[in-house]
């Protein structure tokens, strides 16, 4: 076992430095001091966060950190934490390590006892989750789905079943792939789309994945997405319980008519267990009429 004191230490820190999303504003004091203070900053895109710099005033050097040299420049940055240096590292938007670099040379620094300190920053998973008008406990963060639909699907169908409201990062060319995947998988749910959180042209969609759907097919996608979708209301315990999992949506709701219940009720009461909308269950079962 390892006591991290953070600021008492012989050894080099390493801090992980949350950068603005879009909005320049948004960077605090300390960010800026640390960010002038170390000896060196790994950046994902030395291009990207020099533009940060400039726009500072801050001069420090920097190297990249990217998913292509993680673990060979891991190595190089402990090396130099070890001999004393204090490196910030940072991601083009946000915290590192969500949905970005940085875990790996977070665990290579924590393996050797080196000091790792979180300097807090905007993200935009928690900030979509605060504004989505979702419940934010618990939550799930799910980040990039895999870009093969095979992939994507499976992971989708791994969730299906869970209460917790579920957070993702989507680029605009994939958005429409992905409800479409979610809204088949995972039924018709609530759901918040933020689009260029923080910029000058945030835009959220609110509603239901269908008509979310049907909005972005119509008007295109750009930007960048964060997106909640509510948690399914079908929990581990009534999974086990699925006695009309057989039974097609019309002999589900007849089922319930003949336990006794009106045909409006029974409607309701087979799509709150199937997870769809009632309008669905209901335009199945008068199609039958």
């Amino acid at each position: 076992m390892w006591i991290q004191k953070s600021f008492n230490q012989e050894k080099g820190i390493l801090y992980v430095v949350g950068t603005p999303i879009g909005n320049l504003g948004d960077v605090s004091e300390r960010v800026q001091e640390i960010l002038t203070e170390v000896d060196v900053i790994a950046a994902e895109d030395t291009r990207h966060t020099r533009k940060l710099l400039n726009h500072l005033g801050i001069s420090t050097p920097t190297v990249s950190y990217h998913e292509h040299n993680e673990k060979q420049r891991g190595t190089a940055l402990v090396e130099r934490l070890l001999a004393g240096e204090n490196i910030a590292l940072v991601s083009d938007a946000g915290l590192p390590a969500i949905s970005d670099p940085g875990h790996i040379v977070v665990q290579m620094a924590t393996d050797c006892e080196i000091p790792v300190v979180p300097i807090p920053g905007a993200n935009a998973a928690l900030s979509a989750l605060t504004c989505s008008g979702l419940s934010t406990h618990p939550f799930l963060f799910l980040g990039f789905l895999p870009r093969e639909r095979k992939e994507r699907r499976k992971v989708l169908e791994n969730w299906k079943y869970f209460s917790e409201t579920v957070i993702f990062y989507e680029s605009p060319h994939r958005l429409e792939k992905v409800l479409a995947d979610l809204l088949e998988i995972w039924g018709n749910r609530k759901v918040a789309i933020a689009r260029e959180l923080t910029k000058k042209h945030e835009e959220w969609i609110r509603g239901e994945l269908v008509d979310a759907l049907d909005y972005l097919k119509e008007h295109g996608t750009r930007g960048e997405y964060t997106f909640i979708v509510e948690g399914s209301s079908i929990g581990p315990d009534t999974l086990e319980n699925r006695w009309w999992q057989e039974l097609s949506p019309i002999e589900h709701v007849e089922e319930y008519i003949q336990r006794g219940l009106s045909k409006k009720e029974a409607i309701l009461q087979a799509s709150k267990e199937r997870d769809v909308p009632k309008r669905e269950i209901y335009q199945i079962y008068h199609g039958q009429e």
